[in-house]
């Protein structure tokens, strides 16, 4: 019981950053963990309101503790030609080892580089994770600092997921996502494929539903990761 208060208490101190975060906030929900050795191939896809956006990465743990992944963004304009728009360097630190303490941490950073408008942007987030027997919860609570030449401001976002692990091969989940712009909440499943020794697909998939008038009335996510 400690530990599931313990847990609500983190949560409820992010919950503050959701009324001054900017933009569409949904995307996918972190976890804390780095496999040592890991090498993956990512591509995931947001789609709401007839626009499309896709992040193609390569990434590769340096450590047991660190994961660093590069992605090449693009966006499907009015012609439904895909466009690359952004590049960005995202890199993970494990925290604590699972199980360590009541709540699994990890740390995230992301530098993103707009090079058609010519906009940075840093973004942070504290990573925490919790099981109770089936059941895992997951939070990810973040801080962006976006810079273009017209002007710089802070932004922040909260997202959310909770789910159940059925099996290996499906886990539904629901997750919700927060910021200024953003009030959404949706289904979403996902699995591990295993392919042998130290190989997996993993996938994702889900509807996000807002619950705002600023927010899409509904977000399709999916994320294909070949893990080796």
């Amino acid at each position: 019981m400690i530990q599931r208060r313990l847990y609500f208490a983190v949560l409820l101190v992010g919950l503050p950053l959701v009324s001054v975060a900017d933009g569409v906030a949904i995307d996918k929900v972190y976890h804390p963990y780095v496999q040592a050795l890991e090498r993956e191939v990512e591509w995931r896809m947001i789609s709401a309101d007839g626009q499309q956006r896709h992040l193609f990465a390569l990434g590769k743990s340096f450590s047991d503790r660190l994961f660093v992944e590069a992605y090449l963004i693009a966006e499907q304009n009015d012609n439904n030609d895909l466009k690359a728009e952004a590049y960005e360097l995202e890199l993970k630190w494990q925290l604590s080892e699972q199980g360590e303490f009541a709540i699994d941490w990890g740390l995230l950073t992301e530098i993103e580089y707009e090079y058609h408008d010519d906009v940075w942007e840093l973004a942070t987030s504290l990573i925490l994770e919790k099981e109770w027997g089936r059941w895992v919860g997951a939070a990810n609570a973040w801080v962006i600092y976006e810079h273009s030449s017209l002007e710089s401001e802070f932004e922040t976002a909260l997202s959310l997921q909770t789910r159940y692990r059925y099996s290996p091969y499906l886990e539904p989940a629901i997750e919700f996502y927060a910021g200024e712009d953003t009030r959404a909440i949706g289904p979403v499943l996902m699995g591990d494929l295993k392919l042998g020794a130290g190989k997996k697909i993993h996938w994702e998939t889900g509807v996000i539903f807002g619950l705002n008038n600023n927010s899409p009335d509904n977000t399709w996510r999916f994320l294909t990761e070949y893990e080796f």
